[in-house]
């Protein structure tokens, strides 16, 4: 059984995503985390298999976040989500050496979740 892992400060956005999620994989477990202190946090036992991750987020450094979670779960595959769509942001992304398979803008909507289906 397939596990993702939605991290987001934005309720809405996780809602969405968890809605999209469990409507084309509905044995899909859906793990959630408001930011990425939440996410760091979770058991070891549940290791995702797919991470999303919001990159402006409060707290810790959504960058430093999504390293850390690479580190905890190196397996797992990643999405970025960013309103911030600027050239200098988007290298930052992949210079942190972590294999992205996706870049989402927000708002989040049905094809930008689906952007995120193909790499599932």
């Amino acid at each position: 059984m397939k596990k993702i892992l939605i991290v987001d400060d934005s309720t809405i956005s996780r809602m969405m995503i968890r809605s999209q999620v469990l409507a084309k994989y509905p044995d899909c477990v859906v793990l959630e985390a408001a930011n990425g202190d939440e996410a760091l946090a979770l058991d070891e036992s549940e290791a995702p298999d797919f991470i999303t991750i919001d990159i402006n987020m409060p707290g810790m450094s959504s960058y430093d976040a999504a390293v850390q979670l690479h580190k905890k779960y190196p397996a797992a595959r990643m999405a970025v989500i960013t309103a911030n769509v600027q050239k200098s942001v988007r290298a930052k992304i992949q210079s942190l050496g972590i294999m992205f398979v996706a870049v989402i803008e927000k708002p989040i909507t049905e094809n930008s979740i689906q952007k995120i289906f193909a790499a599932l």
